[in-house]
């Protein structure tokens, strides 16, 4: 019987996958289920975090970014990943620091869907299916700096985490950093998070403009110096701008 249970999980999300986004009833008919065993195989999928309501319609089901964390030969064929992986070795190459690639899960979270290690005895280490929240993150502020304007309104509205002192909680202190991200084009996380971890991001755009994922160079704070956080974010920058591009075929 709990075998039974988990085929029809797997194909429930595989059809969520495939008619995304895809409501309750149209599963239904689908499978031919209670209506009753869908939506309590969806809400346990989306506790999982493998699927998640969809923001304009919540009546409404679609893959969550989690999925992602299953990645080897799954992300292989995405045009983001096989985009990604070149610019990325480069830049740890360049700066040799780790360097990661993650998407965000709608305005849940953060996810780590690649990482390229640097050769320092001591660094960063982000397992691939991390999550981060947005706010205290420099992926994470480097997306929301990319987003509507009421995208980040509904951010602020649910509530912001304090992981330290310098976390941005207020909202007119996150508003700025956001505006500044737009000027100068990266993100800067010094131990807003992870204590002892800095980072600096930048936004991997679509074509018209909606950011699909965001890469960092991640270090141990010992390593991060706020003179060469510029040149770092150029770097970035760069590389966030190539992997777009990469994507789109230029």
């Amino acid at each position: 019987m709990e075998m039974k249970s988990v085929t029809r999980s797997l194909r429930i999300l595989e059809a969520v996958a495939q008619h995304q986004p895809v409501t309750v009833g149209e599963l239904t008919k689908l499978f031919g289920l209670p209506k009753s065993t869908v939506q309590r195989t969806l809400v346990t999928l989306a506790e999982a975090g493998w699927l998640r309501a969809n923001r304009k319609d919540t009546t409404r089901w679609e893959i969550g970014a989690r999925v992602l964390a299953v990645r080897p030969a799954a992300l292989q064929g995405s045009s983001l990943f096989a985009a990604a992986r070149e610019p990325m070795v480069r830049l740890r190459d360049a700066v040799n620091e780790t360097i990661h690639l993650s998407v965000p899960d709608a305005l849940q979270c953060m996810v780590v869907v690649d990482r390229v290690d640097c050769d320092h005895a001591v660094r960063t280490f982000h397992t691939i299916g991390d999550t981060s929240p947005l706010h205290a993150t420099a992926v994470g502020r480097a997306v929301l700096a990319h987003l509507p304007a009421g995208d980040v309104d509904d951010l602020i509205a649910a509530g912001l985490e304090r992981f330290s002192d310098t976390t941005p909680v207020e909202p007119g202190e996150l508003r700025a950093e956001l505006d500044r991200i737009r000027v100068d084009g990266y993100a800067v996380n010094r131990n807003q998070f992870r204590p002892g971890v800095c980072a600096v991001a930048a936004a991997v755009l679509d074509e018209d403009g909606t950011p699909l994922a965001a890469v960092a160079v991640s270090m141990p704070e010992a390593r991060y110096d706020g003179e060469r956080a510029p040149k770092w974010g150029r770097l970035v920058a760069d590389t966030a701008a190539e992997i777009s591009q990469r994507r789109l075929g230029a």
